[in-house]
């Protein structure tokens, strides 16, 4: 399977958000603020849970613990942060870098066609997401004692896709929610930040979580597909 990697900047909203936030507006304009949905959550209760931390390196060894805890939040949270898992640093830092590169390009410079520095580095990093992308089904197929083919055939024939995403700072961040709350329709999606900054939340227990992204980390959550796969055993919840 290989990955397809749109151009970049092919669908860039008119009037970017990236060109709007370089204005430094006080408010948010009209168009943006979200009135039919619940509003962003910006404070926490002390106890709210951490999403739980995934060691692949403990997974590989053959952790029967470290198994339980992805059976676990596979089925308790849909969610899990993902370290020591095999992808580079230096690889993810030159993505993370010339990610932000691309942003910081003018409207006009986004929609030419991308260096082809920056396509090798997106051609070995999607790679290495697929590498990564099918060792994860053959834990879950482990932990919930089905064969290993019945979940591999979902991302053997599957489609791999990648999405770049950049939320500027908000100047009234209570009354803007940047995607309206969905669940993934994929099997399995694996997010990579550049930063640390909080801003993704999940719906646990009917409370809006925030992820608290670690570095070198890949956060994974479970897709709808991946759901219906397992019966509903892990679950695919919305963010």
């Amino acid at each position: 399977m290989e990955a397809k990697l749109e151009t970049l900047g092919g669908s860039l909203p008119v009037p970017c958000v990236q060109e709007l936030a370089k204005e430094s507006p006080t408010i948010v304009p009209a168009r943006y603020i979200q009135r039919d949905e619940d509003p962003p959550i910006t404070s926490y209760p002390t106890s709210i849970p951490d999403v739980p931390i995934i060691n692949m390196e403990k997974l590989l060894s053959g952790d029967h613990m470290e198994l339980n805890k992805l059976d676990s939040a596979s089925k308790e949270w849909g969610f899990f942060q993902l370290i020591n898992h095999g992808v580079s640093s230096g690889l993810l830092e030159k993505v993370k870098l010339e990610i932000s590169e691309f942003f910081n390009l003018s409207m006009e410079e986004k929609k030419l066609k991308p260096e082809k520095r920056s396509r090798d580095t997106l051609d070995n990093y999607a790679n290495g997401l697929k590498h990564l992308a099918m060792k994860i089904p053959d834990f879950m197929s482990n932990a919930l004692k089905v064969k290993a083919e019945e979940m591999r055939d979902l991302f053997e024939e599957g489609r791999q896709s990648m999405r770049m995403n950049y939320y500027p700072p908000c100047p009234q961040p209570e009354k803007v929610n940047g995607l309206t709350p969905h669940s993934d329709g994929a099997g399995l999606t694996i997010l990579l930040q550049i930063n640390e900054m909080e801003g993704l939340q999940i719906k646990k227990d009917g409370m809006w979580v925030p992820v608290k992204p670690l570095p070198q980390t890949f956060v994974v959550n479970i897709g709808d597909a991946l759901e219906i796969l397992t019966n509903g055993a892990y679950r695919s919840i919305e963010q």
